[in-house]
């Protein structure tokens, strides 16, 4: 009777424990699919490095900063940037300067050589 207790008790402190790393882990990182979504309309403008990012491109920019709220998140869209750009290989100075030019601050720079480890 006592061994069924502590078998029961042992069970659910395991679910619980389980639920919680379950909640935690799948709160709001945001995804790689979303970033390069938010970003698709920059890839010409990234690449050129001429002219000025379109309006759909600086809306894409905008959205993402805004999801981007966590250091888990901006840590997570680093990482995503960090890929496309090293694909896309964009102008280096238009990646730089993107997010000014769309009137936005982010807390990192697009490039290709970005340390997604010091983003907060």
């Amino acid at each position: 009777m006592i061994n069924m207790r502590i078998q029961t008790v042992v069970t659910l402190l395991l679910m619980i424990i389980f639920l919680q790393n379950f909640i935690i882990n799948s709160e709001g990182v945001i995804q790689c699919s979303d970033v390069l979504k938010d970003i698709s309309s920059c890839t010409s403008y990234l690449k050129s490095g001429s002219g000025s990012p379109s309006a759909a491109c600086c809306s894409g920019i905008s959205k993402l900063n805004s999801a981007a709220s966590t250091s888990a998140d901006k840590k997570a869209a680093c990482k995503c940037l960090l890929s496309a750009a090293q694909k896309i290989k964009p102008d280096a100075a238009a990646a730089k300067g993107l997010p000014s030019s769309c009137g936005i601050s982010l807390p990192y720079t697009i490039s290709t050589s970005i340390d997604c480890s010091k983003v907060n």
